[in-house]
C-alpha cells in the first residue's frame, strides 16, 4: 500500500495506517507527521521523508524503515519491533524502551537511551552509527547501547554526562579511552573478546542494514560502561 502524505495531517495519516488491512505500507512525502506506528504490531512501514516526534511510540512488534531523519522521542516506551533510520535521530531516542531494536545510521541528539529497561525476556538494543549527544544512557536500567563512532577518531563518540544515573544495562563505545567526565556510578573496562561476542548478532544486524563489514567493526577497540554496584542510584530500585 502506498500513501502520499504530502497533504495529510498526522491524525489522517495515522488513521489510514491503522485502518489498513495491508501489512506492507510505504509512505511518501512524509513531512513531520507525528506518532507514525504508535502502538502498532504486525506491519512493515517504509517512510520516505522526515517523520515527526514520537515515531513508533509504544510500538509492539512492527518494523519501520526511515529513508531520512527522525525527530525527537523515537520509540518512546517501545515494547517490541525494529526501527531502522537511514539518517539521524533527534533527542530522547529510545526513551524508556523496554524491547526491540533501534538502528540509527548517523547521529542521535541528547538523552538517547534514557530510562531504557529490560522487561521480562526482552532486551532493548539501541545502535548509533556515528555519535550521540550528551546524557547518553541517562538512568539506563537495562538493555544495550552501542555507538560505532564510524566517522570519528579514538575519542569517545558521546557528549557530556554519559551514563548519569545508570543502574543497569551496558554501553559499548567504539574508542580507545573512556569519556573524561564519567559519573561515579559508572564503571568502565576495555572490551574483551567475550564482550564483543555477546553483541555480535546486534552488530551483524547493523552491518547488514547499512552495508558495513561486521568483522571490521568487531576488531576495533571498544570501551564498555556498566553500573557501579556501589552507586547510590541502584539502591533506589528493586530487581526481579
Amino acid at each position: 500500500m502506498m500513501i502520499n502524505a504530502k497533504e495529510l495531517e498526522y491524525q489522517q495519516l495515522n488513521e489510514i495506517i491503522r485502518q489498513s488491512s495491508e501489512q506492507n505500507i510505504v509512505i511518501e512525502n512524509c513531512m513531520g507527521q507525528r506518532y507514525i506506528g504508535a502502538g502498532l504490531s504486525g506491519k512493515n512501514i517504509t517512510i520516505h521523508g522526515t517523520p515527526g516526534n514520537a515515531l513508533a511510540a509504544y510500538m509492539n512488534g512492527s518494523t519501520i524503515c526511515v529513508f531520512g531523519n527522525a525527530q525527537d522521542a523515537t520509540a518512546d516506551t517501545m515494547n517490541d519491533g525494529v526501527i531502522c533510520i537511514h539518517g539521524s535521530a533527534g533527542d530522547a531516542t529510545g526513551y524508556a524502551m523496554r524491547g526491540g531494536h533501534i538502528l540509527v545510521r548517523d547521529d542521535t541528539g541528547y538523552r538517547a537511551g534514557i530510562h531504557m529497561k529490560e522487561y521480562q525476556d526482552k532486551i532493548p538494543v539501541l545502535m548509533i552509527g556515528r555519535k550521540a549527544g550528551s546524557f547518553l544512557g541517562e538512568y539506563q536500567a537495562g538493555g544495550i547501547i552501542i555507538v560505532f563512532n564510524l566517522d570519528g577518531n579514538d575519542q569517545p563518540p558521546v557528549g557530556y554526562f554519559c551514563g548519569t544515573g545508570m543502574h543497569g544495562g551496558k554501553i559499548f563505545l567504539r574508542c580507545s579511552v573512556p569519556p573524561a567526565d564519567l559519573p561515579a556510578q559508572v564503571c568502565w573496562h576495555h572490551a574483551t573478546t567475550e564482550d564483543l561476542e555477546s553483541v555480535r548478532e546486534y552488530v551483524q544486524e547493523f552491518a547488514d542494514a547499512f552495508g558495513y563489514d561486521v568483522q571490521q567493526l568487531l576488531t576495533q577497540h571498544y570501551i564498555v560502561l556498566t553500573p557501579n554496584s556501589a552507586n547510590p542510584y541502584q539502591q533506589l530500585y528493586t530487581s526481579n
